[in-house]
């Protein structure tokens, strides 16, 4: 069969994606950067394409031609630089669904569970819109509400729960005894697999028989990654506000932290399944985690996860404060260049001076953007080699100097290629 998946190149799409190919069937995989998608993932005919545009039929006719069916493994937190829920989650499926009314294809909806305390947020408004239109089409379909799922990679939530696990000491958790169940990425590709196979239709929940807090998760979590037991230090959720807030503002710029307040609501009350008799199979969160056994890589991982929007931060307020700082005092922040200059090129130190100080805030300010803080960091990487090729040649003695003026660029360069190399998020 011909299958189109929408959002194959994310935690659960890449794995469903993998399976159909498995199955035999001809996989068309829509994302964001198709060429990078097809050296993961060859077998799949990739096509460029962003749901948040893609709000009319017409956006959906020719990718649907010839297709049996159609998984739709994409979506979003929260609102932001990089998301657009009401677009991606509801606008752009409501006109896939009008596309289809001529071909029929059979429609498969990784949806979410969209009652309880979060379900007034746009996550879940926007999940429940498009379900309720999917439902109410009259197309062949099957609505799959999986718990928290985990897997041998690992996105948004299974990523700070190994984020957590691998703390030193003790485990700061908030909400430590709300339950959680779980189940496989391989579980949903299975559900995936099925329907396409049979005539499985429908509105179902999937999770698996147990349910454990989210300290016994997260201890599951230590022991899979290799590190002793540690015991829990809960917090009051009202000493998180302020991460939420400023994981908030991070999504605003682009950033898709879990820390967000959807996540924390959505957490507040545990992650549960109005279970519904479906007979499909679900994996236990130990027997998910035995099944994948964690390598170095994982642990490096679970480590730098939390470190990373440190890093990001830490460069910002670096450059930004190198930026400011002369500003206070242009005439002595000016007169290094005086001694490279003509005795009459005062104006041209300052307006040296001055070019720099913007550069270093602009390269300090872009990198807190999401779609700009690659060309950002490349940006620090330049001047920062180009400072000291300067202050090499012009004032070589600087390299003696007590305060290390050039010996200090050498971390940042160094704590810049570390934000590089951690900055991809799949």
């Amino acid at each position: 069969m011909n299958i189109l998946i929408l959002g194959a190149t994310g935690f659960i799409g890449s794995v469903v994606a993998t399976r159909l190919v498995a199955d035999g069937h001809a996989v068309t995989g829509l994302g964001r950067n198709p060429a990078r998608a097809h050296l993961k993932q060859p077998a799949i005919d990739w096509r460029r394409a962003d749901l948040s545009r893609m709000l009319n039929p017409e956006d959906w006719e020719n990718l649907l031609k010839d297709q049996h069916a159609v998984v739709n493994c994409a979506g979003a937190l929260q609102d932001g630089l990089s998301d657009d829920l009401a677009a991606t989650q509801a606008g752009a499926m409501l006109a896939l669904y009008a596309a289809a009314k001529r071909s029929r294809p059979l429609i498969v909806q990784i949806s979410a569970r969209t009652a309880g305390a979060a379900g007034a947020l746009p996550f879940l408004t926007t999940k429940r819109r498009a379900d309720e239109a999917l439902a109410a089409s009259g197309l062949p379909h099957l609505i799959l509400r999986p718990a928290l799922v985990l897997g041998r990679n690992a996105h948004g939530g299974s990523s700070l729960l190994r984020a957590l696990a691998a703390f030193p000491l003790a485990l700061p958790l908030v909400h430590a005894e709300s339950p959680v169940e779980t189940l496989s990425v391989d579980d949903v590709a299975g559900a995936v697999s099925r329907a396409i196979a049979s005539d499985l239709r429908g509105d179902f929940d999937l999770a698996a028989g147990e349910v454990l807090t989210l300290a016994e998760l997260v201890g599951l979590h230590r022991q899979w990654l290799g590190l002793a037991p540690a015991g829990v230090f809960s917090l009051a959720p009202w000493l998180t506000r302020p991460v939420t807030w400023l994981a908030d503002m991070a999504g605003l710029l682009g950033w898709r932290s879990p820390l967000r307040s959807t996540a924390m609501t959505v957490m507040s009350e545990g992650i549960r399944s109005a279970k519904r008799e479906s007979g499909l199979g679900a994996t236990s969160a130990a027997a998910t985690l035995a099944a994948n056994p964690s390598g170095v890589q994982d642990l490096w991982f679970a480590r730098l996860y939390l470190l990373k929007p440190l890093i990001i931060s830490g460069l910002s307020a670096f450059w930004l404060l190198s930026g400011l700082i002369p500003l206070l005092s242009m005439e002595r922040a000016s007169a290094h260049f005086l001694p490279f200059m003509p005795e009459t090129a005062a104006t041209a130190a300052t307006a040296l001076t001055l070019a720099t100080c913007i550069i270093d805030v602009a390269l300090g300010a872009a990198v807190l953007v999401r779609p700009l803080a690659r060309r950002a960091l490349l940006g620090m990487l330049a001047v920062s080699l180009a400072y000291l090729a300067g202050g090499s040649l012009l004032e070589p003695t600087l390299w003696l100097d007590p305060l290390g003026p050039l010996v200090k660029v050498l971390p940042s360069v160094l704590l810049t290629l570390t934000a590089l190399a951690t900055l991809d998020e799949r």
